[in-house]
């Protein structure tokens, strides 16, 4: 069993068994007790059978392990993503068992999962602060990506169509069946807004954009950047200014001065490929998903969550503007 008396005893650990430092994650549990018992105490149902609550929070039999090891063995599980019978032989629980702790676990993280895009403009702060905003687009609020992921291939309903089932869901891209989330950070890398996740065969990524109305979101005088799988969304907003790299046309190639510009881009788009790839340290977005495809929005909040508090703690590489 991987208990926090043992992480304690090993603090050198627990960034790889967790994705944070030992200080970072008692101060993530500090917070996340309080939101648990709030949410627990106002829940109407009981925790894991969803029936309407007959006890008061705190009644009943009591888990196994505390608050604490719950949430120590739900980090891990998101870090290494191990099946649910690794993860139960680890702790000597039953598959249906982990699956509940899980759950209740996850379900109070992503109550913690917070980000300014969820919310109306008007609740946002806008940044003014020279570290927060690049030298070169001193305009840009938000750089946005999308990221496709892995899962198992959909099974065909009895009496349905394989085909029509798993279709959406095939990227040509990845040459693979994906979901695909949009992620949107801004200038020093501190994600600010996570889509739904949608089938990655169906959904371009200016589909999904248009879909997630974000740029609605943007403020008068902020401006997004994007690369070229947007081309073409500045019909959709002609009055916003949008920072894309030039594309290249057929009988059209691209100039040197546009060249050098869109390598300019990319040295600043770059923010957004790290924070995919802090997202990406967490197994659980790496490796092939294999979970009920409606819980994966949930886990991209709840690990972007985890990202923002580690850039909180050590920020991500910025760069000056090019000579």
């Amino acid at each position: 069993m991987i208990s926090y008396q043992k992480l304690k005893a090993h603090p050198q650990a627990a960034k790889s068994i967790t994705g944070m430092s030992l200080e970072a994650f008692d101060e993530l549990y500090q917070e996340f007790a309080e939101v648990h018992r709030e949410r627990l105490e106002q829940a109407t149902q009981a925790q894991y059978s969803g029936k309407p609550r007959q006890r008061a929070y705190g009644g009943g039999r009591k888990p196994k392990y505390d608050l604490r090891d719950r949430l120590l063995m739900t980090l891990f599980w998101l870090k290494a993503y191990p099946t649910y019978e690794v993860l139960g032989f680890f702790y000597e629980l039953d598959k249906t068992n982990i699956e509940d702790n899980l759950k209740a676990i996850l379900e109070t993280l992503e109550m913690m999962s917070n980000f300014p895009y969820d919310h109306p403009s008007s609740d946002r702060r806008k940044l003014h602060t020279p570290e927060a905003v690049m030298e070169a687009f001193p305009q840009v609020r938000l750089v946005i990506d999308a990221k496709e992921q892995r899962i198992q291939r959909p099974k065909t309903p009895k009496g349905g169509s394989g085909q029509s089932e798993q279709r959406p869901y095939y990227s040509g891209k990845k040459k693979a069946h994906t979901l695909k989330s949009q992620i949107a950070v801004r200038p020093d890398g501190h994600i600010e807004a996570v889509s739904a996740s949608v089938p990655g065969g169906s959904h371009h990524d200016i589909t999904l954009l248009r879909q997630s109305k974000l740029l609605d979101q943007l403020a008068d005088g902020e401006e997004a950047m994007l690369d070229k799988g947007y081309d073409g969304i500045q019909n959709d907003y002609p009055h916003l200014r949008l920072t894309l790299p030039f594309k290249a046309r057929r009988n059209h190639p691209l100039e040197e001065d546009q060249k050098a510009y869109n390598r300019l881009l990319s040295a600043y788009r770059i923010l957004v490929e790290h924070a995919l790839a802090q997202m990406n340290h967490f197994q659980v977005l790496a490796q092939v998903f294999r979970h009920s495809r409606q819980g994966h929005a949930r886990l991209v909040r709840i690990v972007a969550g985890f990202v923002n508090r580690r850039i909180v703690v050590k920020p991500l590489k910025t760069y000056a503007a090019l000579a």
